[in-house]
């Protein structure tokens, strides 16, 4: 089992901020919908918790309304000043495992895609309740609990693509399946490092034609050149390479963005626990 604190190999130099301002745009809508469930009260002090280019912070902080204190944290110097960049906001340089925030400082911490970053969730979130005042939350979402749909028409080749994607990314940073499945029980991280009333909702993200620009460039940029493309032809038989290549092509007849019948499907989990 890998045993450093940060198992995705994070640091401050490390960027990957345009795959995640890719993701923030597409997910924008959705986000939208989460952020009006959590009805954040008007004048609530967050932390947008692993914030890289600090979409979701901007987003957050114009929903909940001028009265709010939004501010975002993220281990990446790069990730920061691609936001600076974009938008003035409160961001901070800091490690999620060594918040120097002081106690009672928050009334809601969100953390996306973030805690699964780190090796040791339970000291995590045990130092992010620490930052929180009485009755505060600490929101965790995570993608990925359900598997993805993005070839409708072709169910072996999804699940051809989500094995390659697996074992590429153990292989890379060296991980168990224990590393990457331990997050599934957030549920039980949060009631382990003290949280109360937790409750649990999981969100589908659902795309159809017509696809939006956002879309069209997450699909293409993120996933199929960003996560896909060459590194997982050594995960892969020939034919669902050859079939993945046709699927991810914009010059092939059967590229997928394409199709009148593609339809996307993934999820977003969202886990809540109060102080």
């Amino acid at each position: 089992m890998a045993s450093t604190s940060r198992l995705l190999g994070d640091a401050p130099d490390r960027s990957y901020a345009t795959k995640l301002e890719l993701f923030g745009r597409f997910v924008t809508p959705d986000l939208r919908r989460i952020f009006a469930d959590l009805r954040v009260p008007a004048a609530a002090t967050v932390l947008d918790l692993g914030c890289g280019p600090a979409l979701t912070t901007a987003l957050l902080a114009e929903q909940i309304g001028a009265g709010a204190q939004v501010v975002g944290l993220d281990l990446s110097l790069p990730h920061l000043r691609s936001a600076r960049r974009q938008q003035t906001l409160r961001l901070v340089q800091g490690d999620a495992m060594s918040l120097a925030f002081r106690a009672d400082a928050f009334d809601l911490i969100w953390a996306c895609n973030t805690l699964n970053h780190l090796g040791d969730a339970t000291a995590a979130l045990r130092a992010l309740r620490r930052c929180l005042r009485a009755d505060g939350r600490v929101v965790i979402a995570q993608s990925g609990f359900l598997p993805e749909m993005f070839f409708a028409w072709d169910a072996p080749l999804d699940d051809a693509v989500r094995a390659a994607c697996h074992r590429y990314y153990r292989e890379r940073y060296g991980l168990e399946i224990s590393d990457t499945a331990a997050i599934r029980g957030i549920g039980a991280v949060l009631r382990a490092a003290g949280f109360g009333r937790v409750v649990t909702r999981t969100y589908v993200i659902e795309r159809v034609q017509p696809l939006s620009d956002a879309d069209r460039d997450y699909f293409r940029r993120a996933i199929f050149e960003g996560t896909w493309g060459e590194r997982l032809d050594a995960y892969l038989g020939a034919d669902d390479r050859d079939r993945l290549r046709r699927n991810c092509d914009p010059s092939s007849a059967e590229y997928c963005l394409e199709r009148p019948d593609f339809h996307h499907l993934q999820t977003l989990t969202v886990c809540e626990g109060r102080c």
